[in-house]
C-alpha cells in the first residue's frame, strides 16, 4: 500500500504522523510524508530517512488564500504522480491542500486529532474523512455524526526509552522547562525566575539535593535564558531546541511544559509529573482543556499563565522537592494515561482492520 502522511505545521503535528510513518513502514508499506516546508519542521524531520514531499502550505489566512490554492495545485499533480492509496493527515493548516487534492483524486482520508477539542482545519475536514483518530475519549462529541476511533496520541518510540543525561549529578533534582519545539518566552521568564529563586532558597538549606535545571527555550530567548542562569550559579543545559528529548525527560524529577497533545503524551509515555501551562492564544483554547484532562487524572497540575509570578512557581517548585511522596503518585497517574500503542492503531485503520 502507497501511504501520504501529512504532517507539518510544527513538531507537535510532525512527531505523531512520523511515528505512524514508521510504524507502517514496519509492515511494510511504502510511506512519503507531506510537510509544509517550514524551518521548524528541518530538525523534526532528521529523523524521518524515506521520502518527503513539500506542499507549500500555509496557515489559513486571507493574505495566504493565493500560496493556498497554488497548494493544493501542486499535492493533486503529487497525487496524480505517486498515486497513494491513502492519506492520513494529522491536522492544522498543513493537512487542508493535501486534503482538499486528496479527495479530487477519490483518495481514502484519514484524520488525526491531538487535541481534546478539534482545531478548525480536522472540524471543516472531517466531512471528507472515511475515519477520524482522536486522542481523547471526550473529542467524539465536537465531531457529530462522523466516524471516530479512540487511539491515543502516537509517540516518538525513543521518547520513553531515554538514560538520564551522565553528566547530571546523581543526586540533583533536575526541572525540565520545555516550551514545545518553538520555545514559549512567557514561560522562559516566569520560569528563568523561579528557578533563580529556587536555587537561592536551596542554598540557604542545609544539605539536600542540588537543583539543575534543563530548558528548551527556542531561539530567541537562548542566550538570554542561559546568562540569567550563569550569573546565578544554576547548573543548566539550554538549548533553542533540545535535540535529546528522551534523555531530557529521563533525566527530570518534574517538567514544566505548554499542553500541547504532544507534549501532554510524551510525558505519559514517561510517567512524568508536570506543570502544564497552556498557551492562552490557543485556538478554541484547546491546550486547557488538554491540561485539565491530565490535571483532572491527578497527573499534573495546572497553572494559568496571566496568573503566575516567578515567586508563585518557585514556592510550588520547592513544594514538589520536599515532597517526593507526591511527585511519586503523580507519576503512577502520568503512566496510566499513557497510550503506547497509539501508532499501531491508526496504522490498523488505514489497513481497513
Amino acid at each position: 500500500m502507497k501511504v501520504a502522511v501529512a504532517c507539518g505545521g510544527t513538531g507537535g503535528h510532525a512527531f505523531p504522523g512520523l511515528a505512524v510513518a514508521e510504524e507502517l513502514v514496519r509492515r511494510g508499506h511504502e510511506v512519503t510524508v507531506w510537510e509544509s516546508g517550514r524551518d521548524i519542521e528541518s530538525s523534526v524531520m532528521r529523523r524521518w530517512s524515506g521520502p518527503v514531499f513539500s506542499t507549500g502550505a500555509r496557515q489559513l489566512r486571507l493574505r495566504n488564500a493565493f500560496f493556498n490554492f497554488a497548494s493544493i495545485l501542486r499535492c493533486r499533480r503529487e497525487m496524480r504522480r505517486h498515486r497513494p492509496d491513502a492519506l492520513l493527515a494529522m491536522g492544522s493548516y498543513s493537512s487542508l491542500p493535501p486534503v482538499l487534492a486528496a479527495r479530487s483524486r477519490k483518495v481514502k482520508i484519514f484524520l488525526h486529532e491531538a487535541n481534546t477539542v478539534p482545531g478548525k482545519a480536522v472540524e471543516f475536514l472531517s466531512r471528507f474523512a472515511d475515519v477520524v483518530a482522536i486522542s481523547f475519549e471526550c473529542t467524539a462529541k465536537y465531531l457529530p455524526g462522523k466516524k471516530t476511533v479512540l487511539t491515543g496520541l502516537p509517540v516518538r518510540a525513543e521518547i520513553a526509552s531515554g538514560s538520564r543525561f551522565d553528566f547530571i549529578p546523581p543526586d540533583s533534582f533536575v526541572v525540565f522547562v520545555t516550551g514545545g519545539s518553538q520555545g514559549a518566552h512567557a514561560v522562559n521568564e516566569l520560569m528563568s525566575g523561579a528557578l533563580v529563586a529556587m536555587k537561592a532558597e536551596l542554598d540557604r538549606r542545609a544539605g539536600g539535593k542540588p537543583l539543575y535545571v534543563i530548558h528548551q527555550t527556542g531561539a530567541k530567548d537562548e542566550a538570554a535564558v542561559a546568562e540569567a542562569y550563569a550569573k546565578a550559579g544554576l547548573p543548566a543545559r539550554v538549548h533553542a531546541f533540545e535535540p535529546e528529548m528522551a534523555a531530557a525527560f529521563a533525566s527530570a524529577n518534574v517538567v514544566v511544559a505548554r499542553a500541547g497533545a504532544s507534549t501532554c503524551f510524551e510525558l505519559a509515555a514517561c510517567g512524568k509529573p508536570a506543570l502544564l501551562i497552556p498557551l492562552p492564544s490557543a485556538m478554541r483554547n484547546h491546550q486547557h482543556f488538554n491540561a485539565d484532562a491530565f490535571a483532572s487524572a491527578g497527573a499534573a497540575d495546572e497553572g494559568i499563565q496571566s496568573k503566575l509570578d516567578s515567586r508563585g512557581l518557585c514556592r510550588y517548585l520547592v513544594g514538589l522537592y520536599d515532597n517526593p511522596g507526591r511527585l511519586a503518585g503523580m507519576s503512577e497517574k502520568m503512566k496510566a494515561l499513557a497510550a503506547p500503542y497509539a501508532a499501531a492503531k491508526v496504522a490498523d485503520i488505514i489497513e481497513g482492520r
